[in-house]
């Protein structure tokens, strides 16, 4: 809701908690109604502002963008400010939004405290009753029109509808799931007899079996999971959302309990305090979505997502078994070159095995490098460092999330650049430090390891030196990150490695990586 209620006219804090419970249980509303919600309050004699802005899943919305914190007067919208200040319901008003498009807007009084009889709503309230805000229901005309030619026992349940969120008497709502637009809706009256089925429900049941129309016939008789989820949404007197596999399909049912609503006194007169809305059942509304085709790409991914662990852990397995070999080999040669060499490369498996075991534990195929290189430094402090000298290794940083491709890359580059320094920048000193620094800078991710050991020779050229350790560096950094590798030679040795994030690809479609 926007901040600006606070300073709305004649709103108290319970008036103004009345309209956050409103804001909650709109969303379903919209999508239900296939119309863009607006809650408008005061905000001076003259103005109203926007307060919260419900957008229908179903279809698409009228407003291009959400209007919260749109303010307007008189002269825009006269039959906003005509409801919240005569507090009487403005039906089917006609006009055009600002993108041009025509659209049909109905205006309903918020009330508080609310008009209903044993509310609780109201949260105790002895506020004298006024209104407070105006709910402001919107769809575009097209949508309008289509709407006029559906049954008449369904357009009046959706009036209901409505109508009690103005109360803020559609409790649950707020829990459900959207409602889309390939979802079927039917309606249930309160006897538990089928009033209403919309063309997308009457299919989802043929695929039950139901080859006739539903309507006429009793919930109970259907044998489906709707009489019992309708009675538990009418016995609790709120939304329920419920998912169920009937045969060899799953579906996902949400209830909405319907109130019919009557007075002996209209709430917006002056006796108001002298007749108040009684309540009563009058049906529900289910909207029901066939959830089988993504059930079945979930078992999918994840039978899929099993097996690929499975793959990385036997990969996983398998290199250190390499690595045993190694160790094995290095132990038994004589020539201290070859152990050195046996060592590089034993160093730069067990590298590539880090990634593999976190790709066997996670579902994920993102990878925080962090934890990765405190895996890497704890193996160089186990089998690298040398018991004569006194070298310090450090790791410094944030998390950094890589996909396993540019993760498995920074690990080599780091096991490379620690090899290196340990190896040949403290070959004449016996103390010293090797720090490994990640930074995330927004548009890209630097890596930078730094020594105090005795630096590059005078003229050292990576393309011209002899190092394996650096020619593999610079391979990674240039052509599988598409970076920068920088070399500060000076009181030690500082090198740096820059690459750019990307986008990945996740649940909520293309995004830019958390770290990359």
């Amino acid at each position: 809701m926007h901040p600006v209620v606070n300073s709305c006219l004649n709103l108290s804090e319970a008036s103004i908690d009345f309209l956050r419970t409103i804001e909650a249980q709109m969303g379903i509303v919209a999508d239900l109604s296939r119309a863009d919600i607006l809650l408008y309050a005061r905000k001076s004699e003259q103005e109203a502002i926007a307060l919260a802005h419900a957008q229908p899943h179903s279809l698409a919305h009228v407003y291009s963008k959400s209007r919260e914190g749109y303010i307007i007067s008189n002269q825009t919208r006269p039959e906003v400010m005509r409801t919240l200040i005569t507090g009487q319901h403005q039906k089917e008003y006609r006009s055009f939004i600002a993108e041009g498009a025509p659209v049909v807007r109905q205006a309903l009084p918020v009330h508080f405290p609310p008009p209903l009889a044993g509310s609780s709503s109201a949260n105790g309230s002895s506020e004298k009753p006024r209104v407070v805000a105006a709910l402001i229901i919107v769809t575009n005309l097209i949508e309008y029109e289509r709407h006029r030619l559906r049954s008449r026992i369904f357009q009046q349940a959706l009036k209901k509808l409505q109508l009690m969120v103005s109360y803020g008497e559609v409790p649950g709502a707020e829990s459900l799931s959207p409602f889309g637009e390939q979802d079927g809706i039917i309606f249930v009256d309160s006897f538990g007899v089928v009033r209403y089925v919309s063309g997308v429900a009457s299919n989802f049941y043929r695929r039950l079996g139901f080859k006739e129309s539903l309507v006429g016939r009793r919930v109970a008789d259907l044998e489906t999971a709707d009489e019992e989820i309708r009675r538990t949404a009418l016995a609790q007197n709120r939304c329920l959302e419920r998912d169920t596999k009937e045969g060899e399909r799953y579906w996902v049912r949400k209830v909405v309990p319907l109130t019919s609503y009557s007075a002996s006194r209209w709430p917006w007169l002056d006796t108001f305090s002298q007749g108040r809305l009684t309540a009563k059942p009058y049906g529900v509304l289910i909207a029901i979505h066939d959830a089988t085709e993504s059930r079945r790409q979930d078992q999918e991914i994840r039978v899929k997502n099993a097996m690929i662990q499975e793959v990385h852990h036997r990969v996983k397995n398998n290199l250190q078994t390499i690595a045993g070999l190694l160790r094995m080999q290095a132990r038994r040669v004589k020539s201290e070159e070859a152990r050195q060499i046996l060592d590089e490369t034993l160093n730069r498996i067990l590298s590539i095995a880090v990634i593999h075991e976190f790709l066997s534990n996670d579902n994920s195929n993102i990878i925080n490098i962090k934890e990765v290189s405190h895996r890497i430094v704890a193996q160089f402090r186990q089998g690298m460092l040398s018991p004569d000298k006194e070298i310090q290794l450090e790791l410094v940083g944030e998390p950094i999330y890589l996909p396993a491709r540019q993760a498995t890359a920074c690990s080599l580059i780091i096991n490379e650049l620690l090899q290196n320094a340990i190896e040949h920048g403290f070959e004449r000193k016996q103390a010293g430090f090797v720090r490994v620094n990640l930074a995330d800078e927004g548009d890209e991710v630097i890596i930078t390891v730094v020594d105090n050991g005795d630096g590059l020779p005078p003229g050292f050229k990576v393309e011209q030196a002899d190092s394996l350790g650096f020619h593999i560096v610079k391979i990674l950094v240039e052509e599988d990150l598409k970076g920068q590798l920088l070399l500060n030679n000076g009181n030690g040795l500082t090198v740096t490695v820059k690459f750019p994030k990307i986008l990945f690809r996740g649940e909520e479609g293309w995004k830019e990586h958390v770290s990359l």
